[in-house]
């Protein structure tokens, strides 16, 4: 018998192709049951062999979001953290990787009492665990799975959701299917055909969705509806048309909309649940659609310039700043790479009001940034460096008073100046995954500093993934090259924030300030760098 707090289950699922916005999707449900005063969590399962995302290449992958736990997860799990305003921690990230050691390790420890361990009901069995355990204690635990249906590497977690429903009862699991409707523009019309065949093998794998969320490039006419619910079993009233929105936050209140959420309180018997409040979410769509009177150019110093995603979280952050200052912005992606190789790198930077330059690893585009972070402290342009953004500052800093040798020695590990060097307690980790400085550490900031004046408070709590830190021995020269340490963690001493003594905007910090941004609530470094930026000149 299903206990009276039993927790409801939200399955999403995707078919066609992958990058349909099944994050997107279920980000965004998650929203709604928000706003309707439930609690609610998020979870997103991978695939890949991989035990985590932190080795996972960014070029394909996009950013590693780091959780206040230190987990190192995939990118949509800053989606969920930005739609929902709730923290995930390392329960909300599952790879193939993590639950196959799991079983493995069970294995060997003889807690199989000598059974065949097999995919089913092994393996699915240790998947299902990691769901109940991530969604105890709230009222709805949405799941993501990667991938498409069909693929061979997602069918343990298919076969999974289908068997939880047995574990928990199908009156406690909904299924929402995302698929892809391609528009021919010789005929003009949007087809459904692609969308049919994949629920068709979904509900050849055992799971018929009770939700269906038809995505497409242009908008389809009513009829798609109508024939879709014909030829998958879904109601009307259970799908959605999701045509691409000018910004993702629209989609909530696109599926609010839509009467979905009232779906979705009906088939999983949300008894707590109440009208959705979605005031300042709606104001915060309208502001990130206004074109304002004013804009400013932010120059983002990348060195993968192939895939927007490798940035989201900082991307998202500095939108956000702009529309709660009422001001358009203008992103311009930077080759680090190229910039260290211009004949006229100063005129690239020249046409930016400020410039950011992102957390990162390894001497690619590392003459660039540099360059870059020299060019801002010589020129009072505005500039927030990211964790290595804040190692290339202090390298431009003390390079510019002499030490021209100054490296890290994670590009140069003979430099005379090791200005940045290998924390203590990562020396002979560099190349092993997750035993980086992870998570959430405390810094206690100067009191009076431009920082701590943005924050509005001398003590704060942000977000690290970095190996590498400010050697100790040089911070006592920092005020001789221009540049305080203006934050520190108050058990190690490690320098977390560093700003220029007579800049406008100089700021740096070890740790990843866009983690913690929302598109209802800038972060105080955004805000601050939009701030200087409209200052040095509106455009």
């Amino acid at each position: 018998m299903v206990a009276r707090n039993q927790t409801k289950y939200i399955f999403v699922t995707g078919g066609v192709l992958s990058g349909l916005g099944k994050g997107i999707t279920a980000a965004s449900i998650g929203n709604l049951l928000r706003s309707r005063g439930l609690s609610v969590n998020l979870q997103k399962c991978d695939p890949y062999l991989n035990v985590d995302a932190g080795l996972l290449n960014p070029r394909e992958h996009g950013e590693c979001f780091v959780t206040k736990d230190g987990a190192e997860t995939d990118l949509d799990l800053g989606h969920y953290e930005r739609f929902t305003d709730v923290e995930m921690a390392n329960s909300s990230s599952l790879m193939a990787g993590r639950v196959l050691a799991k079983v493995i390790a069970d294995e060997r420890a003889g807690k199989y009492d000598g059974d065949d361990v097999q995919i089913i009901p092994h393996l699915t069995s240790a998947i299902q665990d990691y769901f109940e355990e991530a969604g105890k204690g709230y009222d709805v635990h949405i799941v993501e799975i990667g991938g498409t249906v069909g693929d061979y590497e997602s069918l343990s977690f298919i076969e999974a959701i289908r068997e939880f429903a047995v574990r928990v009862g199908r009156e406690n699991c909904l299924y929402t299917h995302v698929v892809y409707m391609p528009y021919l523009s010789a005929s003009q019309e949007t087809k459904t055909k692609p969308a049919q065949n994949s629920v068709r093998e979904l509900r050849g794998l055992g799971i018929t969705p009770d939700i269906l969320v038809g995505r497409s490039e242009h908008k389809a006419n009513g009829s798609v509806k109508r024939k879709l619910s014909l030829f998958s079993g879904v109601s009307e009233e259970a799908i959605v048309l999701l045509p691409n929105a000018d910004n993702i936050y629209e989609v909530p209140l696109t599926l609010e909309n839509s009467g979905i959420s009232d779906v979705i309180v009906k088939k999983l018997s949300l008894v707590k649940s109440k009208p959705g409040q979605l005031n300042e979410w709606q104001s915060m769509v309208k502001r990130a659609k206004k074109n304002y009177d004013r804009s400013v150019t932010v120059g983002l110093i990348a060195k993968y310039l192939d895939n927007s995603d490798t940035y989201m979280s900082v991307v998202e952050a500095a939108k956000s700043a702009a529309w709660w200052n009422n001001t358009n912005l203008n992103f311009v992606w930077i080759d680090a790479v190229k910039l260290g190789k211009e004949k006229n790198p100063k005129a690239v930077l020249a046409k930016c009001d400020a410039i950011i330059v992102p957390g990162g690893f390894g001497s690619r585009g590392v003459d660039g940034k540099i360059f870059a972070a020299e060019y801002a402290l010589n020129n009072n342009l505005p500039y927030l460096g990211l964790c290595y953004g804040l190692h290339m500052g202090v390298i431009a800093a003390a390079r510019i008073h002499g030490l021209k040798e100054a490296n890290t020695t994670e590009v140069d590990p003979k430099t005379p100046y090791p200005v940045i060097d290998t924390m203590k307690d990562q020396k002979g980790k560099e190349n092993t995954g997750g035993t980086m400085r992870l998570g959430n550490y405390e810094c206690e900031l100067n009191k009076g500093s431009k920082v701590a004046k943005l924050y509005k408070q001398t003590t704060i709590v942000e977000r690290h993934r970095h190996r590498w830190e400010c050697n100790p021995k040089y911070v006592p020269e920092y005020e001789s090259w221009g540049i305080r340490s203006v934050g520190f963690n108050p058990g190690t001493g490690l320098v977390e924030v560093i700003e220029g003594t007579k800049h406008p905007y100089f700021v740096a910090s070890q740790f990843h300030p866009e983690f913690k941004s929302r598109p209802i609530r800038p972060h105080p470094l955004f805000d601050g760098l939009i701030k200087a930026a409209l200052q040095k000149g509106v455009r």
